[in-house]
């Protein structure tokens, strides 16, 4: 499994994500008055940084359209966004399009079926651990940490290092 995904990521340019269960821990958090709250991992924002500085696009397409997943995709600087949307295919080829790329030069990685059709669609499928057994065994590669606690930034991290960048974009930003 590991040698396949090592030859798929020599060509991916795109990495969309999932959001709950990949970008956050996958839990809802509700305040007294009802509003949500997200809690994200700052090594997973780094790392989108760092696909950034390398010219490794981000998109993200989110199931669903909350205030606190806008605000941290804007934080971030993430062009291609995607909220409240459950056709997931669409959405990853009209990024592609977009961009100018083919779809087997992007990767997506989830968490649950509403991931598999997307997954089977892009050229690199990955998930995280935690996921449903089903999209495990979907995934060309598989994160060795949760959604939320550090996966976005493995996946980014296998995805430089196959394309041969990660080097330089350690370079730049440690010195």
């Amino acid at each position: 499994m590991a040698d396949r995904a090592r030859e798929l990521a020599k060509n991916i340019k795109l990495l969309v994500l999932d959001v709950d269960g990949v970008l956050t821990d996958g839990g809802l958090y509700y305040d007294d008055n009802g509003l949500a709250m997200k809690r994200f991992n700052v090594q997973d924002g780094f790392g989108i940084k760092l696909a950034q500085s390398a010219n490794l696009e981000i998109g993200v397409i989110s199931g669903l359209d909350q205030k606190p997943v806008a605000n941290r995709v804007a934080e971030l600087g993430i062009r291609h966004y995607y909220p409240g949307k459950h056709r997931k295919v669409p959405l990853l080829e009209k990024m592609c399009q977009t961009i100018g790329i083919d779809v087997s030069q992007a990767a997506f990685i989830g968490d649950d079926w509403i991931d598999l059709g997307v997954m089977r669609r892009a050229g690199l499928a990955m998930s995280v651990p935690n996921a449903m057994p089903e999209v495990i065994e979907a995934a060309d590669w598989v994160a060795p940490r949760p959604g939320g606690h550090g996966a976005v930034r493995d996946a980014i991290t296998f995805i430089l290092e196959a394309r041969g960048l990660l080097d330089n974009a350690m370079k730049q930003w440690a010195g």
